[in-house]
């Protein structure tokens, strides 16, 4: 029978005496915490343009109380996983992407009393 000679070939490549060892020179990463926290860090919202008109043309006052409010609510939405909520108040109803922290329309209660609202995962009432 044939003598097979097998030859085992390191794994990792081989450094030389005297070589060093380069390492990537990029700047400091952030940690997986430090970018959850940022993404979930609360956030002042948005009005779209549509939202701001239909505002206006709505004549839909809301103070800045009542948007701090919403503000802390959505952002609170946010965090539990909510994309797109109803925000319901006395005098109206808001359309809110929480993920862009942005509000997409408006409309008075007397208004969204016989609407339908789709492509919504989470509601907020607010009184």
């Amino acid at each position: 029978m044939d003598k097979v000679n097998i030859h085992r070939v390191p794994s990792q490549p081989l450094i030389r005496q005297g070589q060093s060892l380069k390492t990537p020179q990029s700047g400091p990463k952030q940690s997986f915490i430090e970018q959850l926290n940022k993404a979930i860090q609360p956030q002042e919202l948005k009005i779209s343009k549509h939202a701001n008109d239909r505002l206006q043309e709505r004549n839909i006052h809301i103070s800045d109380s009542e948007w701090a409010h919403i503000t802390d609510k959505v952002n609170e939405a946010k965090v539990k996983g909510i994309k797109e909520s109803l925000v319901l108040m006395d005098q109206a109803a808001l359309i809110i992407s929480a993920k862009n922290s942005t509000v997409i329309t408006a409309m008075d209660r007397k208004e969204a009393k016989d609407q339908l609202f789709t492509n919504i995962d989470g509601t907020i009432i607010l009184s």
